[in-house]
């Protein structure tokens, strides 16, 4: 694609934003370094990637199984459990809390869905720093379980 630009009197041809812009210093707009993501935007990125934490995990134990077949699933989440107390409570704790958040992110939009009224900006943010802090404190709370 050729792009015209004219720059210091002259017609530049084959050149484009990107490469404009790290001439003259400026960052491609809009930029990640001086953009703030809103709360809402962060929690929902976060549902996603939780999302596909528990798809792969659980993918990742039915393969165990499948392959070592035998209860080896199992046998591997007990090892775990017997390494000491730190490792097992960051081990129950990375599994607790992306099943919490997401279940509990469903909960946040099945509201929303049934009570639109819900959706203003203060009432999103505020029900997206309830989603993080509740999340947090169920999924400490199944660390000692």
């Amino acid at each position: 694609m050729t792009i015209l630009s004219k720059q210091s009197g002259e017609t530049h041809r084959n050149e484009n934003y990107s490469h404009r812009m790290n001439k003259t210093g400026r960052p491609v707009s809009p930029h990640v370094t001086i953009y703030q993501f809103p709360v809402a935007a962060l929690t929902s990125i976060c549902i996603r990637v939780t999302g596909c934490a528990l798809t792969f995990g659980s993918a990742g134990v039915g393969a165990v199984e499948l392959i070592a077949g035998n209860g080896a699933a199992m046998g591997l989440m007990q090892d775990i459990a017997e390494t000491g107390p730190v490792f097992s409570s960051l081990a129950k704790f990375s599994v607790a809390f992306p099943c919490v958040y997401h279940y509990l992110g469903g909960v946040r939009h099945l509201m929303w869905d049934n009570f639109p009224d819900m959706l203003t900006n203060v009432d999103v943010a505020k029900a997206s720093y309830v989603l993080v802090g509740s999340s947090l404190v169920a999924s400490i709370g199944f660390v000692f379980v």
